[in-house]
């Protein structure tokens, strides 16, 4: 299963767009510390970038399990993954910070058990989960020929692990106006500019930071459009194995499809507690992990354990 990393949910709203075909392996004289930034360095910083995440997404040797928050404006789910070489396995573990009820934790553990004792069920999530790595993958791929960018300082990275935040390059991009959308989907980034953050130690994408500053139709405005202010913001970080995953997503657009019916997306969420598991983890293994932390959880809650926050780790 092909790793699903940097906007791996945002496809949701931004799908699919042309690879660019560059690879490379270290950064450009220019883009070292203490060294200035001019445009040309920049936008090869981004396709070096670019480059080592197409690689990491397409290294399927490193799987982990880990834990997600995602908050609304309905309230808080707390779920918690492992990635096999099947598919995805998550179950709920609480809903606004509280944990499900046996009634409820039930229904996650049938739905679990229904998938492993399926194999045309689980083939289709597995399938799907595919083609959302694929659109995440193509969009990561068109950052350097659907954007200008220009260097726009530097900043510092969150602390994490107890070490001290890397220097990190920050790049203001606006759409390239030579930049031609192969198709309806890819319409959208005309739209769009913001910011990115490169990490020029890692030669990694440590952020993307992007609003609509106009209104934006898909389908020629005919299957509907996205409202100017739009915006959308993905963070990852190494999570101290050497690996990068997302560590944040944060998404505001509303819209309509269709043209009557009203979108309205927001969200925050937050991706922690990663660790390794082996890269031959069955689905139903991973299963297996998951019954066993939250069985953890359970007991870490019963009187004299020590309460523990659906919200840590």
């Amino acid at each position: 299963m092909r790793r699903i990393r940097l906007l791996r949910i945002a496809t949701a709203v931004f799908l699919g767009v042309l690879l660019t075909g560059r690879s490379a392996t270290s950064f450009p004289a220019a883009a070292q510390p203490g060294f200035p930034v001019d445009s040309a360095s920049a936008i090869e910083m981004v396709r070096i970038a670019v480059a080592n995440e197409v690689a990491a997404a397409d290294d399927d040797s490193i799987k982990h399990m880990f834990r997600s928050r995602k908050q609304t404006p309905q309230g808080s789910q707390t779920r918690l993954y492992v990635e096999t070489r099947s598919a995805m396995a998550g179950m709920t573990i609480a809903y606004d910070d509280k944990p499900l009820t046996p009634e409820q934790m039930q229904g996650e553990e049938n739905h679990l058990a229904g998938l492993v004792s399926d194999p045309e069920q689980l083939s289709r999530k597995h399938s799907q989960e595919q083609q959302t790595a694929e659109r995440t993958l193509r969009i990561v791929k068109a950052l350097p020929e659907a954007f200008l960018y220009d260097y726009d300082g530097d900043e510092q990275s969150t602390a994490q692990l107890g070490k001290e935040g890397n220097r990190l390059v920050r790049l203001k991009f606006r759409p390239n106006p030579a930049y031609e959308s192969p198709s309806r989907v890819e319409q959208v980034l005309e739209g769009m500019q913001g910011f990115l953050l490169i990490d020029p130690a890692s030669r990694r994408i440590a952020r993307i930071d992007g609003t609509l500053f106009k209104e934006v139709g898909f389908g020629w405005g005919i299957l509907g459009h996205l409202d100017k202010g739009g915006h959308f913001l993905v963070e990852q970080s190494d999570v101290g194995d050497g690996s990068w995953e997302v560590s944040r997503m944060s998404l505001s657009f509303t819209g309509k499809i269709l043209i009557f019916k009203s979108i309205a997306i927001k969200s925050e969420e937050v991706f922690s507690g990663f660790r390794r598991v082996p890269a031959d983890t069955t689905f139903a293994q991973g299963v297996d992990l998951l019954k066993a932390e939250e069985a953890k959880l359970v007991e870490d809650r019963k009187p004299g354990a020590g309460a523990t926050d659906p919200k840590s780790h």
